[in-house]
């Protein structure tokens, strides 16, 4: 499996704070911290849209390093995603993101 698919199976190549971290690309992350900001009714602000990747060392988004139940739940489990987790087909909190994401199951199963 690659490293740049999360613990949820969502693909981080394809995120747009991936993204705007890698390029250092200011009008995407003021772009993206606009829209999650509007998507979450939270104050994201630009400066905090940067991630290197979900299972990956370095920066992270505040929601993705501290916040996201599945990430807290797969390095408590010690998994390497949630495709390795016997409970994947019953868990609720990663079938909400497989349920609006077809592709991210695929990335668990690849």
């Amino acid at each position: 499996m690659r490293d740049m698919i999360a613990y949820c199976g969502l693909d981080c190549e394809k995120c747009d704070a991936y993204l705007a971290t890698i390029n250092d690309d200011q009008a995407l992350r003021e772009k993206t911290a606009k829209l999650w900001a509007q998507l979450n009714h939270a104050p994201i602000l630009p400066e905090h849209i940067n991630c290197q990747g979900c299972r990956m060392d370095g920066v992270k988004t505040v929601y993705c390093e501290n916040l996201c139940g599945i990430r807290q739940c797969a390095l408590q489990k010690g998994v390497k995603t949630c495709g390795d987790c016997a409970k994947l087909k019953s868990c609720q909190m990663v079938g909400a993101i497989l349920a609006n994401n077809p592709a991210a199951l695929e990335n668990l199963k690849g």
